[in-house]
């Protein structure tokens, strides 16, 4: 099951020419970009491991490039997503996010229904992964 968060997440994966094209887009408009990992990918966790800092500084796509590169040599089995922020006033929120590495099999989420009183049907997701301790998920 292909994990389909983000911009771009129903196409094939990005080549790194292209996410470097994305990246010199985030920079022309003067969006810091960071990037961040999981091995927990569920739609409900926002809360991602960032990757060093934000880079609101770097001008040139390579600069992120090299960061990405030593994310995917430290945590190439895991996901991990590139973020493009804006800062300016009236916006100061995520403008772009879009996975860019992600494990060799993605296990997918398991739908799990709870009837309740008053024929009250709930449903949650449960990530496969998670069955597995964090640092071990995608071996």
């Amino acid at each position: 099951m292909r994990i389909t968060q983000g911009a771009f997440s129903f196409l094939p994966d990005l080549t790194d020419q292209q996410i470097a094209a994305q990246i010199d887009y985030c920079l022309g408009k003067g969006w810091a970009v960071n990037i961040e990992f999981t091995d927990d990918p569920h739609p409900r966790n926002t809360y991602w491991e960032m990757w060093g800092h934000p880079m609101f500084d770097i001008k040139d796509a390579a600069g992120v490039m090299l960061e990405l590169q030593a994310c995917r040599k430290a945590y190439g089995d895991r996901y991990i997503r590139l973020s493009a922020f804006d800062a300016s006033h009236g916006w100061e929120s995520i403008r772009l996010s879009f996975i860019v590495n992600r494990p060799k099999s993605e296990d997918g989420f398991m739908l799990e229904r709870e009837e309740g009183a008053g024929r009250r049907i709930r449903y949650r997701t449960r990530a496969y992964a998670t069955d597995r301790p964090e640092g071990a998920r995608y071996d």
